[in-house]
């Protein structure tokens, strides 16, 4: 039964609605192998044993009476410990909200439970989705399923982990400058974030809000694409969500790539790229010219300040956003004789060292003095990055590249250097402050037999060619039928 595990959401789905499995028979099967390799992965910081069971007994119930199989009917899926749950608690991987129950669900976690899905628990990150390794949690490290001496990427670390080593059948991850996409690469699945906007962000524990997106990570693209179906749309409660029809995305499976014109920028391959990546991604490239894809190479000029822009504008929404965690409404609260102790107390002990780092210089660049010095330029900085993509694809339809500019590091390799850390998602983080959509599929391996990530980035809502493309690729290479061996 342990080999059900395995399942992608569509194949799961036809065993299902033939009769071949019962959703109690998959549920089962995902939390033993969860028992099994967990203890060792820590890919999870609340696994719902009890209430998954239970839900797929009323759902098989229901299938017996008559009950339609709908997209997600029995599907166990577990999303970031940052999506609101109601009754099960939702703690960010921070002290500050360790013990913190909602009374509501996300919107995305809602749409998820309408077509059936099951909750089978909730994964680890780094401590508000603030870093690019999970080794920022205030419970446990995450470990990669293909070498666990190394990372598996971050934040969403523990969602793209637990889909690599089969601990659901799919996931959900957050997306404020690479976080679903370079924890996908590293772990060999795959990641989309969609058009900021295209999801809702309600109920969803905020980072940088003009950044964040929601998005899935899965064992293949038309996992990809069923999932985007569901959560994708117009939220009435997230004013920043668009109101724009969504498209079937399965639809684009299968349509080849044929005349396709893929833009190649010459920035992404430079002397920081890892040796064994570039190979493996350039290899990739010839594969989708093979596939009937035109390859042009095309310049982004303002990538050189990506970094230093995202660096600025993030740290500066997550002071905003985080200053609501006061000891005073919820969450952690440590006692004191007066109000102002009280807030530095449970500031101090609830946030780890990151997530201080950030609000620090978040409130350094919004103070008097230092606003139109760095935040104002830093905006500026933006638009010009923004530019130089919507500039680009007035001649290309997509554009390709590595996901990150090396393979999963070690753990603690880069624990004490903040800024090399921060160097690692230079690839990722201008799609986020263009708001644009984008894919990491796996594309191969690197040194050390490590997973590679081949990066996909579309036109704004254009998701439709992202995954067109992605599936193109995918149907024509055997990396997404590997799995890593861990018994």
């Amino acid at each position: 039964m342990s080999e059900l595990a395995r399942l992608t959401i569509h194949e799961a789905n036809q065993k299902i609605k033939s009769g071949t499995i019962s959703v109690t028979e998959l549920t089962q099967a995902v939390l033993n192998k969860i028992d099994q390799l967990d203890p060792r992965l820590g890919c999870y910081i609340t696994v719902c044993r009890e209430q998954a069971l239970c839900r797929a007994r009323e759902i098989d119930n229901q299938i017996a009476k008559g009950s339609p199989v709908k997209t997600l009917t029995g599907i166990p899926i577990a999303p970031k410990d940052i999506y609101l749950t109601r009754g099960i608690r939702t703690t960010c991987a921070s002290n500050i909200l360790r013990d913190f129950v909602p009374t509501y669900n996300a919107t995305v976690i809602d749409r998820l439970l309408e077509q059936g899905a099951i909750l089978i628990g909730k994964t680890n990150l780094d401590e508000f989705a603030m870093g690019s390794s999970t080794e920022n949690s205030c419970f446990h490290c995450t470990k990669n399923p293909w070498d666990l001496s190394r990372v598996p990427g971050g934040s969403s670390g523990g969602s793209a982990a637990a889909v690599s080593a089969h601990l659901c059948i799919a996931s959900t991850g957050t997306d404020t400058g690479g976080s679903i996409r370079q924890p996908a690469a590293h772990c060999s699945v795959v990641g989309l974030k969609p058009t900021y906007g295209r999801v809702s962000r309600y109920g969803t524990v905020a980072y940088a809000s003009s950044l964040d997106q929601m998005g899935p990570i899965t064992k293949d693209v038309e996992d990809a694409a069923i999932m985007l179906n569901t959560i994708a749309g117009k939220d009435s409660k997230d004013s920043t969500s668009i109101d724009r029809p969504v498209p079937d995305y399965t639809l684009s499976l299968g349509r080849g790539i044929q005349g396709l014109k893929i833009g190649i920028p010459r920035e992404f391959f430079d002397s920081a790229i890892n040796a064994d990546v570039r190979t493996t991604v350039e290899t990739a490239m010839r594969q989708l010219e093979a596939l009937g894809a035109k390859i042009i190479e095309i310049t982004l000029p303002h990538t050189k300040y990506v970094v230093a822009t995202y660096y600025i504008i993030a740290p500066a929404e997550a002071s905003a956003n985080l200053a609501r965690y006061d000891g005073v409404r919820f969450g952690l609260r440590k006692k004191s004789a007066d109000l102002h102790d009280m807030y530095t107390q449970t500031k101090s002990h609830g946030f780890g060292a990151e997530v201080q780092r950030r609000i620090l210089a978040g409130t350094y660049v919004l103070s008097s003095g230092y606003y139109d010095a760095y935040y104002i330029s830093a905006q500026k900085a933006r638009t010009l990055i923004r530019n130089d993509y919507l500039a680009a694809f007035d001649t290309v339809d997509i554009i390709a590249g590595p996901v990150a500019p090396t393979t999963a590091f070690k753990l603690g390799e880069m624990t004490n250097d903040p800024l090399k850390m921060y160097l690692s998602d230079i690839l990722t983080l201008a799609v986020n402050l263009s708001g644009l959509p984008a894919m990491s599929i796996p594309c191969g391996f690197g040194d050390h037999n490590l997973p590679v990530g081949l990066q996909l980035i579309g036109k704004p809502f254009d998701e439709e060619t992202l995954i067109r493309t992605a599936h193109a690729y995918e149907q024509s290479t055997e990396w997404h039928r590997i799995s890593p061996e861990l018994g």
